[in-house]
């Protein structure tokens, strides 16, 4: 974290917050109140905007804090407004006490933009009575730490890691549970349980965000866990601790069995950050002594339900003993097969039993008709599929489909020259959860035999194109050494004027996105520092270029490698 002006500069609040026709600055109910009253004080620069989800979500812990300070009188908030037109200022000012920049002052808000380097909102600035800045991550500090931050200081924020690493260290059922307020979780009913309660117990802290999918899908899982191990007399406990923005979503994930936080509570995000969240679902195992015994155990209770009790390392490396044994054991009718659904479907809706496969290099293609890399990776796979199939006929793959609806599904499906499993197959979730599918375009490689030959496929032929058939280690060695012969000659590092900043080293990428803005395998030059990558063509050309030549992305949205996401 960046605490403070590395150049020790003193900024002057008035000259700072004024402009040559203005003095003051402005309340929600258009009071003006002088820039002189702000000396001596920890002053925030609060860079927001009413468009700007994140912003929307962090302004009431900024309200939290403010409201909490000001009894001590030395803090105070100044509202620098990324708004586009005066209403939606209006609406976003009248949500904040603290004070703003006039929204007609556009020189001055651009101004403070530029001074401090925001490139993203929300963006807290603090600076302290003597003008220092104290952080410019005063946002991650408010977040992280609420009022317990405020002087905002580097100092504090190093003591407060101090004391969250002994809180670590000493970490007990209620260090995590219990805050100043509340010694208490809240049950279906709204009933007040003590968390002394469940002192002694395994406790499963239970991360979920009930609008997401995924979260929904897991709950019903979770639950029949926990059905099981009540059956069985087991003392485990879920408590929840709920992400989600609304009440009637917080109430809807909330299963009678179980405890939580109460909705909202402080904790929530706390414990979020404290266990260093990564995604949703998340279930924490806390042991009977308090300590964390398994930091993520959704996959386990995914893959092997009850058996994953009581979560120990022992039992875990039972069970990864009986999951390689499967996997040597792995057919393409033990991934494909369950029950009576035992075929495949062709474009016409005519079935393909999965025992005519067998015997053949399939490839599993997950990937849905709504998602652009997807669309955008389908040329080079038709591609690929063709030449392979016109070498070995004994090659397939399969379409597993994210779609939401058969229309999708189906207008997808016909551009495909391949089989597919139907829309809403049940074995889906089981194949996906079999190879840890966490995002699409994915490709899965499965040898004549079933094995599992490689979860990166897409990347391969992303990289190699139909070369990489058949996709085993022993080819794939060969073809990495094709790439070094190729490279003989030339450089191991080099400098271009379409990077000035550093010099460039030859390294080995399976996809990449060049300055010029194609996609690249195999050899690139790059700058680790910056994460640029050229081309050996365009980084070996004697053609002069500028960053000028480089077309831009869409608007709003930022390309990375394959997949364009919203800023």
């Amino acid at each position: 974290m960046a605490n403070g002006d590395e150049d020790g500069v003193v900024h002057d609040l008035f000259s700072l917050l004024s402009s040559e026709d203005r003095n003051f600055l402005v309340r929600n109910n258009a009071d003006q109140v002088e820039i002189s009253s702000l000396s001596g004080k920890i002053v925030g620069l609060y860079f927001s905007g009413s468009w700007c989800g994140p912003c929307r979500r962090f302004t009431p812990s900024l309200v939290e804090v403010y409201q909490d300070l000001a009894s001590k009188g030395d803090f105070e908030v100044v509202f620098i407004s990324s708004d586009r037109d005066d209403k939606s200022f209006s609406g976003y000012f009248s949500e904040m006490p603290w004070l703003a920049i006039p929204f007609s002052d556009l020189e001055a808000r651009k101004r403070l933009k530029e001074l401090f380097k925001v490139r993203g909102i929300p963006n807290l600035v603090i600076i302290d009575a003597n003008g220092k800045v104290s952080t410019d991550q005063g946002t991650r500090v408010v977040m992280e730490h609420g009022v317990d931050g405020y002087p905002f200081t580097a100092e504090k924020i190093n003591f407060l890691k101090e004391q969250e690493a002994a809180a670590r260290e000493n970490q007990s059922l209620s260090s995590l549970l219990v805050s100043r307020s509340r010694d208490y979780l809240i049950s279906k009913d709204g009933s007040k349980v003590p968390v002394s309660e469940l002192e002694g117990k395994m406790v499963g802290l239970y991360f979920s965000l009930h609008t997401h999918k995924p979260c929904k899908d897991f709950t019903q899982t979770l639950l029949k866990f926990h059905e099981k191990l009540k059956e069985k007399g087991e003392n485990f406990e879920i408590v929840l601790i709920s992400l989600d923005y609304e009440e009637e979503h917080f109430k809807e994930g909330f299963q009678a069995p179980w405890l939580a936080l109460p909705f909202k509570a402080k904790s929530c995000e706390k414990l979020a950050r404290y266990f260093e969240l990564e995604n949703v679902p998340t279930l924490v195992i806390i042991g009977q002594d308090g300590k964390t015994l398994r930091p993520k155990a959704v996959e386990l209770i995914e893959e092997y339900g009850i058996e994953a009790y009581p979560f120990t390392a022992e039992k875990i490396a039972e069970l990864a003993e009986i999951s390689k044994a499967k996997l040597e054991e792995q057919t393409l009718e033990s991934l494909l097969v369950a029950g009576d659904r035992n075929f495949v479907i062709e474009k016409t809706g005519s079935k393909v039993p999965v025992s005519e496969l067998a015997g053949k290099h399939i490839m599993l293609y997950f990937s849905a008709h709504w998602c652009a890399p997807c669309r955008a990776f389908m040329p080079k796979l038709i591609k690929a599929y063709n030449q392979i199939k016109a070498k070995d006929s004994a090659f397939e793959i399969i379409f597993i489909s994210s779609d939401r609806d058969h229309s999708s599904f189906k207008e997808f499906f016909l551009t495909m020259p391949w089989l597919a499993l139907p829309l809403g197959d049940p074995r889906k979730a089981l194949v996906q959860r079999k190879f840890k599918i966490q995002g699409i375009p994915a490709l899965v490689a499965i040898s004549p035999n079933g094995q599992t030959l490689s979860t990166q496929a897409r990347q391969l032929i992303q990289g190699y194109g139909a070369d990489a058939y058949p996709f085993t280690e022993e080819h794939l060695k060969h073809l990495e050494e094709k790439l070094e012969e190729e490279a003989k000659g030339w450089p191991e590092k080099v400098k271009s004027e379409l990077h000035a900043e550093h010099e460039l080293t030859r390294v080995l990428h399976h996809e990449y996105v060049c300055w010029c803005r194609e996609p690249g395998s195999g050899w690139s030059f790059y700058c680790k520092e910056c994460d640029f990558h050229l081309h050996p063509r365009c980084a070996l050309s004697n053609k002069e270029g500028t960053k000028a030549d480089a077309p831009n992305a869409m608007e709003g949205y930022i390309c990375d490698g394959d997949v364009c996401r919203k800023v």
